[in-house]
């Protein structure tokens, strides 16, 4: 038998602290290792896979746009991406779209287009505020704006200003904001990495209104909130707000590499040719999955039912806090993005997932006490029961 474990640390860089299995297919809402074991997947390979996996919808347009043509270059007209593109804006804000290959790639289109804003509009302005805790990616320029020490680290950092406050502080954010004269506010509707933590309508609201006030941008990072996750095609839309900056990833792309920024009316027409660029993107490919994942979503109404189970879902997992309240302090979140925050150590945590990952369910740790589930959209009732049993008596053999 293969010992995949020993070939990936005899071959791969350690960046990663990886779960003891190795995959061999995924079909629906389950994972399936090379021994034949089943897991039920809560983790959605870090909230991309919206829709499971194998999505029949997704196969279908893999198929037709594979037989077509899987690469052109951004030379050339691409209507997989144009029609993308449009769904997109016509379901967010009006503006463009600019399409990159990941997050962090995302991030370093919104922090060179902000520049650019700042030198030609900015009238004074510079630097981006942005959350304590927040995370916008590992690349250098997005590292200056992830606010986790752990993270950002010794590594050298690119010489703009960024101005980092506490979440929820309105006095603080008050304060950056007609002190320092910031280009930019950059915010997580919920940080994810951070520990699911999740802005208040109230904070959200005083933020919008003081960027307006002080002739600020509000850009909104829904690389992991987007795409449906929350129960509406971006988190911001819960809370009526207007941003002159949408980032995007990570579902976008229908299980294949695809991000970008919606740039609003303030900044849409910044970009000239030769100001930003890949190589890659927009993938045909990915941008043709893009659209069969915004097929499923509003055609057949996958959005609307995720929201659905997702109540359920939050329904059980109260009745869970109120039964085990010394084990389970909080549930925070919104729709498919849930924190499970704990009472336990890092160690129990780690544990707990270890042993559940055994027993067929897989789910994420986050800010070292926090069960993260980032379940697609395609969960049913009975797999949220069967996590909830598995839950409950891991909780009663192991605390009690």
């Amino acid at each position: 038998m293969t010992d995949w474990h020993t070939l990936d640390q005899t071959y791969i860089m350690p960046t990663v602290r990886r779960l003891p299995i190795a995959i061999d297919k995924a079909e629906g809402n389950y994972l399936y290792d090379t021994e034949g074991n089943r897991y039920l997947d809560l983790f959605t390979g870090l909230a991309v896979n919206v829709l499971g996996h194998s999505h029949p919808a997704i196969l279908r347009a893999l198929r037709a746009q594979g037989e077509r043509f899987l690469h052109i270059s951004n030379l050339f007209l691409n209507p997989p991406a144009i029609r993308l593109a449009q769904r997109l804006v016509e379901n967010s804000i009006p503006g463009k779209v600019y399409f990159a290959n990941s997050g962090a790639e995302s991030t370093e289109a919104a922090i060179k287009l902000i520049h650019k804003w700042t030198v030609k509009r900015g009238e004074g302005r510079d630097g981006i505020v942005v959350m304590k805790n927040s995370f916008h990616g590992r690349t250098l320029g997005a590292l200056r704006l992830t606010r986790q020490p752990g993270v950002y680290q010794d590594f050298p950092q690119p010489d703009f200003p960024f101005y980092e406050v506490e979440p929820e502080n309105i006095d603080e954010l008050r304060r950056v904001c007609e002190t320092h004269r910031p280009a930019a506010v950059l915010a997580e509707p919920i940080q994810g990495a951070g520990g699911v933590v999740p802005l208040s309508d109230a904070y959200l609201q005083e933020m919008a209104r003081l960027c307006e006030q002080h002739g600020i941008l509000l850009c909104m990072d829904e690389i992991q909130t987007g795409i449906g996750r929350t129960g509406k095609l971006f988190a911001y839309q819960h809370y009526g707000l207007q941003p002159d900056l949408i980032l995007f990833a990570k579902g976008i792309g229908g299980g294949l590499p695809l991000g970008g920024i919606i740039a609003g009316e303030k900044l849409m027409d910044l970009f000239q040719p030769g100001d930003h660029g890949t190589t890659f993107a927009p993938s045909p490919l990915s941008a043709a999955l893009g659209n069969a994942v915004l097929d499923v979503l509003f055609e057949e109404g996958q959005m609307e039912k995720g929201r659905e189970t997702a109540e359920y879902l939050w329904s059980r997992l109260r009745e869970l806090k109120e039964r085990y309240p010394e084990i389970i302090h909080s549930v925070q979140g919104k729709g498919m993005m849930i924190g499970i925050r704990t009472n336990r150590s890092a160690e129990e945590i780690a544990d707990w997932q270890k042993t559940l990952l055994k027993e067929g369910i897989l789910f994420n740790v986050t800010a070292k006490t926090v069960i993260r589930l980032l379940p697609p959209l395609t969960l049913t009732r009975e797999e949220v029961d069967l996590f909830i049993e598995r839950m409950e008596q891991y909780m009663k053999r192991t605390f009690l």
